[in-house]
Order: C-alpha cells, then sequence, then structure tokens
C-alpha cells in the first residue's frame, strides 16, 4: 500500500507556515545573510558624510542617499551578502557561488561601466556649458556625474561588507 505524506508530517517550519503562524526561521530577524546586507549598505551611506568631509571639509547629509563616494556601498552590501552565505552555508554551498558571482559582476560594473559613465557626464555637461545661450540645449539639466567608484571605494565598500558580516555571525 502506497503512503501518503501529509502536511503535518512534512515537518515543523513548513507546516507552521501553512497555518498562519511563521516559523522563527523565516522571520526577517533570523537571516543573518539579509540583516548583513542592510546593516553593510546603511553604514557605507552614512559614512559617505564623513569621507566627504574629510575630502571636501563640508557637511553634506545628501551624501547619504547619492551613489558614488568612499565607501562603495553596493560593494559592502554584495560582499557582507556574500560572505554572510559562505560562513552560514559553507564555501561549497550553491547558493554562496551565486552570491559571490553576484559581488564580482556588481564591484566589476560599479568601478567600470559607471565609473566610466560619470566621466563621461561630466564631459558632457562641459560641452553643454559652452554652449551660447540661445543653443537649445544650454538650459538642459545636467547629467549626474557621481555615479561609480574608483577601484579603492570598491576595495574599502568590500572590506566594511567583510567586517560587518563577520561581526554579524559572531554577535548571533
Amino acid at each position: 500500500m502506497d503512503e501518503v505524506m501529509t502536511v503535518a508530517d512534512a515537518g515543523g517550519s513548513r507546516a507552521s507556515n501553512l497555518n498562519g503562524s511563521p516559523s522563527s526561521q523565516n522571520l526577517l530577524p533570523h537571516n543573518l545573510p539579509l540583516l548583513s546586507a542592510f546593516l553593510a549598505f546603511a553604514l557605507a551611506q552614512f559614512l559617505k558624510v564623513f569621507t566627504n568631509w574629510y575630502k571636501e571639509k563640508r557637511w553634506d547629509s545628501k551624501k547619504m542617499i547619492s551613489s558614488g563616494g568612499m565607501p562603495s556601498s553596493h560593494s559592502a552590501t554584495v560582499t557582507a551578502l556574500a560572505l554572510a552565505i559562505g560562513l552560514a552555508e559553507g564555501a561549497g554551498s550553491p547558493a554562496f557561488a551565486i552570491a559571490l558571482v553576484l559581488a564580482c559582476v556588481v564591484m566589476y560594473d560599479a568601478s567600470g561601466v559607471r565609473l566610466h559613465a560619470g566621466r563621461q557626464a561630466e564631459l558632457l555637461n562641459q560641452i553643454v556649458c559652452e554652449f551660447p545661450s540661445e543653443h537649445p540645449l544650454s538650459t538642459v539639466k545636467p547629467l549626474r556625474e557621481l555615479l561609480g567608484h574608483t577601484p579603492i571605494q570598491v576595495a574599502a565598500g568590500a572590506v566594511l561588507g567583510c567586517v560587518v558580516a563577520y561581526l554579524m555571525r559572531s554577535t548571533s
């Protein structure tokens, strides 16, 4: 006779999710990779205010919500995510492999494509500024120039992400 497995037989977390009471394993506070990524992002964005002050000698709170600058919040986020997954599931897990490839793509993009797009925007803005006032493009809103990161900014973000992921794991 064939045996039938019911939802109740399947185990705790799935059954409790289907019954409406969430499992403690699926709640946001217990997802260390996700929390590590969010914390690394927030910390990197917060630090941009101070690194901008150090470089420009002026406070600019808008740096907390802008792209570009030191350290790279994109690098911090994906590095914290990848390392937290690696620490939790092991370096041989498929989730770690996916997160590591994602981190490499994001960091390459930040220091390559986006950096050069920002430099092109800077040149285009200079060209538009030199147009005579009667030119139809002379009143165009300038392009955002701070899009990407230098390799040092990307590396600083990656180090920050590693520190956050490691500290989050050691405190849990």
